[in-house]
């Protein structure tokens, strides 16, 4: 074996071995840290210089997208007015593995002053940030995975994982729900599927494709012609929904004999195809196009409650959203 590929198993060992061992550390003084998060009315302010800082910016951003109100900010700016983001109904996370890291140590006092509540995420509980904060999570590792035990490797992968932890477990004791989540990312692909329903993606009025019983299976293909979405919904009298021409239909029919289109429309269209509701998920739409057998469907008729038709929605309307 290689030099590096010995070093680098040797790294995930040591990592994965550090990781393992903080599920000794859920105990009651991580739960007491959770609950301080749950009763906050502000917002918790995540801080840590160095690599600890780069975590702790990962972990601020994770429990802010999770529920829990957050946002990091660096020791060193904090020291030159940017306390003053803090206030006593905060939570400050200070991580700091040694829990001796000046640009921390120097602004506890304030931090204790303002009065606002410390948790440490810390390796040392008899450190100043362990004596200092009120809640301690344990984050302290046996060694490092750098070979000169100076880069932090090992103690960084606990501090998020342990991180990631209380984020989940916050996230959990909220009820916090994929729509939640969904709400804080509209903007990217989650967002889209999360959100988007078949109401803002349909054909609706003029665009959506409508024939009505006793109409031949001619105007059925000139009125999908002209719609360009590869299918005509069938009404009753009543404007009720009782079927579904599609392209597939037309093309199978003239494959046999041209007479059919001066048929009624009633004749060749499906009486049982697939359906959705307009409050129904984009996504959930684009699943019963896909899973339909024998093959995949590329178009579904949109029905209210009163089995009117409301609209279409066509399978490259979802692609286009992003639906995928």
């Amino acid at each position: 074996m290689s030099l590096i590929k010995d070093k680098a198993l040797e790294t995930l060992e040591i990592e994965a071995d550090a990781v393992n061992k903080l599920k000794e550390r859920i105990d009651g003084e991580f739960e007491a840290a959770a609950r301080c998060i749950l009763d906050c009315r502000a917002r918790v302010v995540v801080t840590g210089m160095g690599k600890s800082g780069h975590i702790g910016r990962k972990l601020a951003a994770t429990f802010a997208s999770t529920g829990t109100p957050a946002f990091f900010m660096h020791p060193a700016e904090a020291f030159h007015g940017d306390l003053g983001m803090v206030t006593d109904k905060d939570v400050v996370i200070a991580i700091s593995n040694s829990g001796e890291s000046s640009e921390i140590v120097n602004i506890l006092p304030i931090i204790r002053r303002i009065g606002a509540t410390i948790i440490a995420f810390c390796g040392r509980r008899d450190s100043s940030l362990g004596k200092y904060s009120d809640h301690f999570v344990d984050i302290g590792v046996e060694r490092e995975a750098c070979p000169l035990g100076l880069a932090p490797t090992a103690s960084t992968t606990a501090t998020l994982a342990m991180g990631d932890a209380l984020a989940m477990a916050l996230m959990s004791a909220r009820n916090f729900t994929s729509q939640d989540f969904a709400m804080f990312h509209p903007g990217g692909a989650l967002g889209r599927k999360l959100l988007l329903k078949v109401e803002n993606v349909m054909h609706t009025g003029e665009d959506n494709p409508l024939v009505a019983v006793g109409k031949t299976a001619k105007d059925a293909l000139f009125i999908m012609t002209d719609k360009g979405l590869g299918a005509v919904s069938v009404v009753n009298g009543e404007g009720k929904f009782v079927g579904l021409v599609t392209d597939g239909i037309i093309r199978r029919a003239l494959g046999k004999d041209y007479r059919f289109l001066d048929e009624p429309v009633e004749h060749i269209m499906f009486t049982t195809p697939l359906t959705i509701s307009a409050d129904q998920l984009a996504a959930s739409a684009l699943s019963v196009m896909e899973k339909h057998k024998p093959r995949p469907v590329t178009v579904l008729p949109v029905i209210d409650k009163d089995m009117n038709p409301v609209g279409i929605v066509h399978l490259t309307d979802l692609l286009r959203q992003g639906v995928v």
